[in-house]
């Protein structure tokens, strides 16, 4: 089971939540999910339970309860929307950069040469 962690202090390690849920069962994994750039925790993460029945115990048993300062806030992760693809070469709007706006790229947007 997935489960999903919110609320998080910022203080809060992997291990303190591989801990908290450890009382109600066997943990797989627990992840802090943090940004990319700086590294810093986004408040939330995810907890791996193999046991289901397990898993909803500690569902019940930790929404609500504090943790680090702060109220947690659990509940069984839900499946993570598809995402669309990016654009870069193959189809979408990738745009064709420049000024002008119009797909031929360039200052001002126009394919001929020389004048503007």
């Amino acid at each position: 089971m997935n489960i999903y962690v919110g609320n998080l202090s910022y203080e809060v390690t992997e291990g303190d939540l591989s801990e908290a849920f450890g009382a109600y069962g066997e943990v797989a994994s627990a992840k802090i999910i943090t940004d990319r750039y700086t590294g810093n925790s986004k408040g939330f993460g995810f907890v791996e339970m193999p046991n289901d029945a397990e898993g909803k115990v500690a569902i019940e048993s930790l929404n609500g309860q504090e943790l680090k300062g702060r109220t947690l806030a659990v509940n069984e992760a839900r499946p993570r929307p598809e995402r669309r693809p990016r654009s870069g070469g193959n189809g979408g709007n990738g745009g064709g950069g420049g000024f002008g706006g119009r797909s031929s790229g360039g200052f001002g947007g126009r394919s001929g040469g020389g004048r503007y």
